[in-house]
């Protein structure tokens, strides 16, 4: 494989898995059309980029633009100014015919020190709402890709540069999308996988063992849960399950992630953008539960869209308490073609293919 700008792509995405995985699922597209890929992160990206296919990684400072005092604005321009530089000596050194950005302020240096050199740019926001980092890009990009078909724009004239590609999942998940849903029998198990992201576990620990407690003990038998939990609440989590004899694994993290959802019958979650593209693509049902304080509220944007197609409900988390989730779960039990039903909406409102998609625009924006 060639690394010269004519064979070579600069991937720039936050080190976090709802950034990188879709930048996986391109990584993946483009390899298989000879086009090889070196990655800009930051020093999260260790947690999740183990097997990311790149050339090499690039740690490139950034920050998060949190307060509008002068001293916050000025210490976050110092550090991003310094990532700029540091990403203009990896564009010399990687010589990228475009560089493609996934959101998150580890973006932002590489996306802007590409512009700043002419290189073509692209990004791609995964949310119904775009981010404040592909926000402050925007205007300086050639082209803007998206995960969902109606992105709401603060600039009407940036619809010129938008193309619907879709939201990429990663191989894993296209090979669990081959699993079809069988929906529970009445007597039988009844799967549930819960999960809450790096911010969200918390609640999840706090809110659906005492939910499960409230069921009728005679479904207790027929649970079969997966439960990602912190560190320090995987004691408490597996006591109460240990307690009413629910069959559960409870850990901090999954790698086989996508299987597990494959495998389920209901799927409790946060809402970013990653998981509700993952849910559709698999076609799985979902109790979504948005991270409340968001600033661009994009978690609840995403389920609601997941939601309007039939495939999820969505409960903001002031309403996400333990009896309403046990009477959802009680629900689901007794009409579990209910599960089926939402199973199948799911599945229409996802996409296979966008990482093939997102392919095809990179190399269009990379020929001019």
């Amino acid at each position: 494989m060639g690394t010269g700008r004519e064979r070579h792509v600069l991937v720039a995405a936050g080190g976090t898995g709802g950034h990188l995985f879709p930048a996986e699922a391109l990584a993946a597209a483009l390899g298989r059309r000879g086009v090889g890929l070196d990655l800009a992160t930051d020093h999260r990206a260790t947690h999740y980029s183990g097997n990311f296919p790149a050339r090499a990684t690039h740690i490139v400072p950034s920050a998060t633009v949190r307060g509008r005092d002068p001293l916050s604005l000025g210490v976050a321009a110092l550090i991003i100014g310094g990532g700029v530089a540091k990403a203009w000596g990896v564009l010399r050194e990687v010589k990228p015919m475009a560089v493609i950005g996934f959101g998150g302020y580890p973006t932002v240096p590489p996306v802007l020190a590409a512009s700043l050199r002419g290189i073509p740019t692209i990004i791609h926001e995964q949310n119904a709402v775009m981010g404040r980092a592909n926000g402050f890009l925007a205007k300086r990009v050639t082209a803007i890709a998206t995960g969902f078909r109606n992105l709401s724009l603060a600039d009407p004239k940036l619809a010129a540069k938008v193309t619907w590609v879709g939201n990429p999942v990663r191989p894993a998940v296209i090979l669990a999308a081959t699993t079809p849903y069988t929906a529970p029998e009445r007597g039988g198990p009844l799967r549930l996988l819960v999960f809450g992201g790096s911010q969200g576990a918390r609640v999840m620990a706090e809110i659906v063992p005492p939910a499960i407690q409230q069921l009728e003990p005679a479904l207790w038998s027929h649970l079969h849960i997966v439960q990602q939990a912190r560190e320090e609440d995987l004691d408490a989590v597996k006591k109460v399950y240990a307690d009413l004899r629910v069959h559960a694994e409870v850990a901090p993290f999954f790698s086989d992630l996508p299987a597990r959802m494959a495998a389920s019958h209901l799927v409790v979650s946060r809402s970013g953008a990653s998981t509700v593209a993952e849910l559709a693509a698999i076609g799985r049902p979902g109790i979504l539960v948005p991270l409340p304080h968001a600033l661009d509220q994009d978690q609840a944007a995403n389920a609601g869209m997941l939601q309007d197609a039939g495939g999820a409900i969505r409960i903001p988390q002031a309403e996400f308490t333990p009896v309403r989730l046990a009477s959802e779960i009680s629900a689901f039990a007794a009409e579990p073609q209910r599960l089926e039903e939402m199973a199948g909406r799911a599945k229409k409102a996802g996409t296979l293919d966008a990482a093939e998609r997102l392919a095809d625009l990179v190399l269009k924006v990379a020929k001019g």
